[in-house]
Parts: structure tokens; sequence; C-alpha cells
């Protein structure tokens, strides 16, 4: 495997989007954070102690990967939010964003529920996958079409605890 983002620059990056996020809500303000399970809860976890803003989680767990390591096209929802999102500042948190298919369903199916807003942030970015235009107002990374593990993300429930981010070698 061959590192692609190190764990320093990561940190920095997550660092600098909760300072981006805080500064698009007034002061006072709650956010709430929706992470996507399981990848995306490295990323929320560095990114919510990063953050002086009052917060609130939830986790959801949606999937269309399976063990492979192509989209499947299908999205599967695997465990629904706790808590209502009804008038509240809401942000997905994503580990990547390839397709799109994922993330449009979510943020469709989260809007149904009245949020005051929503908004979508992510660590890893592939637009040359995308499928969907999809909004996505917080990127951590754009990155190439590569097959990437580390930092939450995993192949077949392998590798998501590295600290960088590497392009598996298939």
């Amino acid at each position: 495997m061959n590192a692609l983002l190190e764990s320093s620059a990561i940190q920095s990056r997550v660092r600098e989007l909760a300072q981006e996020i805080e500064g698009d809500y007034p002061a006072g303000e709650e956010i709430h954070l929706v992470g996507v399970l399981k990848g995306g809860f490295v990323f929320m976890a560095d990114l919510i102690r990063s953050m002086t803003t009052r917060v609130s989680v939830d986790f959801i767990a949606v999937s269309s990967y399976g063990a492979g390591t192509k989209s499947s096209g299908e999205v599967r929802f695997q465990k629904d939010l706790d808590t209502s999102l009804e008038d509240r500042h809401v942000i997905i948190v994503e580990d990547i964003v390839d397709t799109g298919l994922t993330l449009k369903y979510l943020q469709d199916v989260l809007r149904q529920r009245a949020p005051r807003s929503l908004k979508t942030a992510c660590l890893l970015s592939k637009p040359s996958r995308r499928k969907v235009e999809v909004p996505v107002e917080y990127i951590g990374f754009t990155i190439e079409d590569r097959f990437v593990v580390g930092y939450g993300l995993d192949f077949d429930e392998k590798y998501r605890n590295l600290p960088y981010i590497a392009v598996l070698n298939e």
C-alpha cells in the first residue's frame, strides 16, 4: 500500500473544515452532525473534537458496497437515526463521495425530516466517478479514482485503523 494522505495533513485539514463549518452558523446555534457508518466515524470524531460550537451527534448506516471495491449502485438502509432532525442545522458526515448515489439517497431521506438546514461534509471526494450531481459543501480532499483505505475507510472491514489514507493495490 502506498500512502496517499499522511496523518498530519488529514488532521490539519479536519481542523480547517471545523472552522469553516462553525463560521457558517450563527454563534450559539447547535450543529447536529449525522455520521455515516461505518467509514465516517473516525473523521467525525476528529471533526467534533476540533469544534468549539455546541454540537450533537447521531449515526446512520447505509451501504452500497458489500465486500467489493466497486459500488453496487443499490443503497441499503442498515441503521436509522435515534433523534429527530426537525428544525435542526444538520450536517451529514461522510468518509467519501464516489458515485454520489448513496449520498443523494441519504440527503433526500433526511431532507424529508424537516431540518432547518442540511449540508454535507466529506473527507474525500472522487468527482470523476460521479453518476449524479450531489451537493457537498465541505470537502477535505479531492482525489483521483483509486480505491483507498485507512482513517475509517475499509476494504472488507480491514484497514480502518490506519492513521493515514493509502491506495489499496489491487
